[in-house]
């Protein structure tokens, strides 16, 4: 073969080559980024950016608290020191936190970034929420934390926490979303709709923010599950849209309100317990007793009149004497509420001044009816 001719293939091949490059580079084209695109953020980049952001807003808690007496300091109460997590809501010094961090203190100092200590006032507390507003006198330079929505989330969202673990202060952890509308029982009652997270939580991070990865509070850090007291993988925050209503109430009036329709005393009743009473196997809230002259007394609504009796004995159920007669509150607005806890969250979701629509038994018949929503007097914790 002559030289010219191979020279001639390899040419040929090399054009081929070319061309095909070129053509798959045409055919696995992109088109331009839209105006305004932003590249996605490295998880790292995403956890840099909001602690430089929101953590300015992030404040340190210290309650002291009157403690028990001290019978070598001649018998005086010995102070006690709690601490917690808040953060700024706005630029005139309020911040939000759990009303578990503050409760009792005769005295509460706050510390922010940059290790600027100052002394905070209490603005008002609710026990229910587990929710409490302080105060601090505000000046120059003050962050407050955007706040989300928290109707808007979802499983696997990335979310960061930042707090002051066992004290040391504004600590960031990392994780997701776990879950969604968890129920966790504290002390006498359950708090429903809890965000649980992945992201560590340890004493001294409650009152602090959870975060989405755009930097807008979605929850506040409450509460850990674990069999040791320290972070086992399982913590659950209170939604921020939660906090919000509740924030603003005590901010306008001292303290949270609560729509109410009259019932003073009450049992959960579960479907076996129904059924020895005589009544279709339901779940729901049996009214023991009523407040004379609430919306639910006007609106017909009966409470019990007579014990449950077994070969003359008191039938009880947890301790408490069985009561008969009372109605029975199936649902709520179509909300079913087969418990006290149930049914009292789908209330605070309502407003003082709205009608409600009850779902009721009475016997073995159901109806329904309609009351308006009262602020409730004080209420046992």
């Amino acid at each position: 073969m002559s030289r010219s001719r191979t020279w001639s293939m390899v040419v040929t091949v090399l054009v081929i080559f070319a061309a095909g490059t070129v053509l798959g580079l045409w055919l696995n084209r992109r088109p331009p980024p839209p105006p305004g695109f932003t590249a996605l953020e490295s998880a790292e980049d995403v956890v840099i950016r909001v602690y430089r952001e929101i953590s300015p807003a992030v404040v340190n808690i210290v309650a002291r608290r009157k403690g028990p007496t001290n019978w070598m300091n001649f018998m005086q109460p010995v102070p006690q020191f709690g601490q917690g997590s808040g953060f700024l809501i706005d630029p005139k010094g309020h911040v939000l936190t759990n009303n578990h961090v503050v409760a009792n203190a005769e005295y509460l100092e706050v510390t922010l970034m940059g290790e600027r200590k100052v002394q905070a006032r209490l603005v008002g507390r609710d026990p229910i929420s587990d929710l409490a507003v302080i105060e601090v006198t505000p000046f120059p330079g003050l962050v407050a934390a955007p706040l989300g929505d928290s109707d808007k989330l979802q499983v696997g969202q990335r979310v960061i926490a930042i707090g002051n673990p066992f004290g040391f202060q504004h600590t960031v952890t990392a994780g997701f979303i776990s879950a969604l509308n968890r129920d966790l029982a504290i002390g006498q009652r359950t708090m429903m709709g809890m965000i649980q997270t992945d992201a560590a939580i340890n004493p001294g991070n409650s009152g602090g923010p959870l975060i989405d990865s755009r930097g807008r509070v979605i929850g506040i850090n409450t509460a850990l599950i674990s069999q040791t007291g320290g972070f086992m993988g399982i913590s659950v925050a209170l939604p921020i849209n939660r906090a919000k209503k509740v924030a603003r109430q005590i901010l306008k009036w001292g303290h949270a309100i609560y729509p109410w329709i009259g019932i003073k005393s009450w049992m959960d009743l579960e479907p076996a317990i129904a059924q020895k009473m005589g009544l279709p196997p339901v779940s729901g809230v049996l009214i023991y007793q009523l407040a004379p002259g609430s919306p639910a007394a006007t609106a017909g609504l009966r409470g019990g009149d007579r014990l449950l009796v077994h070969r003359g004995l008191p039938v009880t159920d947890k301790g408490r004497p069985i009561v008969l007669g009372g109605d029975v509150i199936l649902a709520v607005n179509n909300v079913p509420t087969p418990s006290y806890d149930e049914y009292r969250n789908v209330l605070a979701e309502r407003n003082v001044g709205e009608p409600v629509t009850l779902k009721v038994l009475r016997g073995d018949r159901e109806f329904t009816v309609t009351v308006t929503l009262v602020e409730a007097p004080s209420l046992p914790i």
